[in-house]
């Protein structure tokens, strides 16, 4: 719901990144464990948006300076123990370069212009439908990885128009082919990044951390001024905080 705050950013900030990855990548493994975890995020997730949706814009609309501030913070609060989940015992170039293009990659694609036009049409042809499949796919990459806008891919791929304007007319046949390259792009890029994790987890987590920082280029509202100043202080110190003694206490309760 936040401009520029992917829901992978703030999975990865809240610990549960792995755990989402691993349940949707192997479900069939454990699929009745991994069900009722999925089901235990998913609910509370969609009442968050429901109850959340009006306060959270409103608080954002009205002071969209401080409250970025204090995502920010979130994202600086997780940085030392996502450091310390990689087990990183000595830096080293490899690792270096893994965050740079982390970061690289986000930043880049805040200059890519948008593409599309102003007509809009949801019939569907034979072109029209593996576009949506590739879109799909490629909208999938952002919904997985943290901090990476999902909309703004709509945007570059020039068929941001097209998808919200079948949801607004409720058009599931327009939908499907989308839907359908989505689902596939989902499970293969979980499958995809948990075997990232298991096999090269320094090399994954250096770059993760360079999406969450590079994220952090396309959040930032400028310098605060006058009453923002302490008040876009407090707030990030609070985001940190928050997060920091979260993820403490989350991997205390891992290890008992």
């Amino acid at each position: 719901m936040v401009p520029g705050v992917s829901g992978g950013s703030m999975a990865m900030v809240l610990g549960i990144y792995d755990r989402l990855i691993s349940s949707v990548s192997s479900f069939f493994k454990d699929w009745k464990g991994n069900a009722l975890y999925l089901i235990q995020f998913g609910l509370p997730a969609i009442l968050g948006i429901v109850i959340c949706a009006s306060p959270i814009s409103s608080v954002i609309d009205r002071f969209p300076v401080v409250s970025m501030f204090f995502f920010i913070g979130l994202v600086f609060g997780s940085l030392p123990m996502l450091y310390k989940t990689a087990k990183i015992e000595r830096l080293n170039w490899k690792y270096a370069l893994s965050f740079i293009i982390g970061v690289a990659v986000v930043v880049a694609m805040a200059y890519l212009p948008p593409m599309g036009g102003d007509d809009v049409s949801l019939e569907m042809s034979v072109a029209t439908f593996l576009l949506q499949i590739v879109t799909g796919i490629v909208v999938a990459v952002g919904f997985i990885l943290p901090g990476i806008s999902t909309s703004y891919l709509l945007l570059l791929l020039g068929t941001y128009d097209y998808v919200m304007l079948a949801i607004a007319q409720l058009n599931i046949i327009a939908l499907i082919p989308f839907v359908l390259g989505f689902i596939l792009g989902v499970i293969l890029l979980t499958r995809i990044l948990e075997i990232c994790m298991q096999r090269f987890p320094q090399l994954t987590y250096m770059m993760i951390m360079g999406f969450l920082i590079g994220s952090l280029y396309t959040v930032y509202p400028g310098t605060p001024s006058g009453w923002e100043i302490p008040l876009s202080i407090l707030m990030f110190a609070i985001g940190f905080t928050i997060i920091y003694f979260v993820s403490r206490k989350e991997a205390s309760l891992e290890k008992a």
